[in-house]
């Protein structure tokens, strides 16, 4: 055993199966830039073979990132595996991770294949991937709900074919902290080549404990790797969270007595810019990243706290990144040092024609607004506020009508391939006379499951976010739009959204 932890950050794969958070390659590659700013030391980039839009994502990550270790996932047979390969060619470290269920339940109900079968179909997956790159994980979906001799007899297997990392998710979030820890370990000990590969956890939080379980996992069970996101995103109540792991494991070192490569600095950037791409709103009261997570409202608490930090913080906000002093920029500031800026949040531009759209923005949200803070520039650049695909929706101009005693009305502009078009509406209110107006012309029959409004940064002045969530013949998608007039906002975030619907990229969710 090593007193190493690997973090292995599976964002852009698990969490992108949140109904809504698919990314669009470019989001996944701004992402994976800032993950190896946080020196994560494996990025599962996505699912190459779900679809081209994500194979094409993993293959810029991989052709991108140069000192973390960047993963793919595959189903245990060859197509997968191969197409995870090919994506994998540009890395500097390339991983493939291959994954079969192996719970009675997965086996006879999903599968229809015998444990017989599954075995040999996941020995013979790991030995292909192992020829294809010398760095493979397994995984048995379902793992903990497995029974435990016949997994051991499939772990041994796989390790005897090459399998360098053996991962054991909770993939329903059934387990609780110290039976799981104990699964862990009784796995490590019965299977006979447990010592040939690193053991990884992989909790989903669906009970609320998938940071304890992942805990559990290493301090009982002996797990050198966890498997977590950012703001613990994830497909139904979310995976574990990466930054509560790391600061539980740097915060309790006197416990955990492990060391990590991760830089915490970058803890609390990375959390906005996931946010914000995804449109999933941190809560205030969230540990580590949540704006509550530093402040202090108690009398006895404020108290305490001016006469010494420690009585009531166990780490320091400036630690994860968190800052009482922003660079605060406005319409005087040049291009060189929004440039700086965009450096220093971990955002990179493509091309000098993204950082000129970029600046441009900058520059009309400067006309508008005195002060613009990290968070204005994080949300000029999230989601499609700088430049849009051919086939998608931009926003031109609109105008809107409302007073106490009368129907709104609103009229907007927008293009659609690049064709000017107008429509207009009444409505319930601004908001929904705008998107009305957008639906009287675009006709496109979807239904939206969230409409959500986030105040940027604290003021009357500040940025509106607003988060829509369209739902269409079962395809969900998120659209952001930001803007100080919360109804041009929305129609930015409308009309994104639209534009990830009518994308020709399919998006497919993996398993596991």
């Amino acid at each position: 055993m090593t007193d190493k932890l690997i973090i292995f950050d599976t964002t852009l794969r698990d969490g992108e199966q949140s109904p809504g958070a698919s990314m669009t390659r470019d989001e996944k590659l701004r992402i994976a830039r800032q993950l190896e700013r946080l020196k994560v030391d494996v990025i599962e980039a996505g699912f190459a073979a779900s679809s081209n839009g994500d194979f094409e994502a993993v293959r810029a990550i991989a052709n991108a990132v140069r000192e973390s270790t960047v993963c793919s996932l595959a189903r245990a047979n060859d197509r997968d595996i191969s197409r995870a390969a090919e994506a994998l060619r540009g890395a500097a470290r390339a991983r493939i991770h291959t994954f079969i269920a192996t719970s009675a339940l997965h086996m006879e109900m999903k599968l229809r294949m015998s444990p017989e079968q599954v075995l040999e179909q996941a020995r013979l997956s790991v030995k292909f991937a192992r020829n294809l790159v010398d760095d493979v994980e397994f995984s048995p979906e379902d793992g903990y709900r497995s029974d435990v001799d016949y997994l051991c007899r499939v772990l041994e297997a796989v390790i005897k074919e090459g399998a360098t990392t053996i991962n054991v998710p909770d993939t329903v979030g059934y387990a609780v902290p110290e039976l799981y820890g104990e699964f862990i370990r009784t796995l490590r000990e019965r299977v006979p080549n447990s010592d040939k590969a690193i053991w990884s956890v992989h909790c989903h939080n669906d009970l609320g404990m998938a940071v304890a379980n992942s805990l559990a996992g290493v301090k009982i069970g002996g797990a050198r790797q966890v498997e977590c996101t950012i703001n613990g995103l994830g497909e139904r109540a979310g995976n574990c969270s990466l930054e509560e792991i790391v600061m539980a494991v740097k915060t309790r070192k006197d416990y955990f007595g492990l060391e990590m490569n991760i830089d915490p600095l970058h803890i609390v950037a990375a959390s906005k810019m996931v946010s914000q791409t995804t449109g999933f709103v941190v809560q205030p009261n969230k540990a580590v990243v949540g704006a509550n997570a530093f402040a202090h409202a108690s009398g006895i608490h404020q108290d305490g706290m001016l006469k010494a930090r420690e009585t009531y913080e166990i780490m320091r906000a400036e630690d994860v990144g968190w800052s009482a002093s922003k660079m605060v920029l406005g319409k005087l500031s040049g291009r060189n040092a929004f440039k700086q800026r965009l450096q220093e949040l971990g955002i990179q531009m493509e091309s000098e024609a993204e950082v000129n759209a970029a600046f441009s923005s900058f520059k009309d949200l400067a006309d508008r607004k005195s002060e613009i803070f990290d968070e204005d520039i994080l949300a000029l650049v999230s989601g499609d506020n700088v430049t849009l695909d051919k086939d998608q929706f931009g926003f031109v101009s609109m105008s809107q009508r409302s007073e106490t005693g009368e129907r709104p009305e609103a009229v907007v502009v927008f293009t659609i391939d690049g064709k000017e078009v107008k429509a207009q509406s009444d409505g319930n209110g601004p908001v929904d006379a705008s998107l009305k107006a957008i639906e009287t012309h675009v006709k496109s029959g979807a239904e939206m499951v969230l409409y959500s409004v986030n105040a940027i940064s604290g003021s009357t002045e500040s940025q509106g976010e607003v988060t829509v969530r369209l739902q269409n013949n079962g395809r969900v998608v998120n659209g952001v739009g930001a803007d100080p007039d919360i109804i041009v906002a929305s129609v930015k975030a409308y009309l994104s959204a639209l534009s990830k619907l009518h994308s020709k990229a399919d998006r497919v969710a993996a398993q596991g």
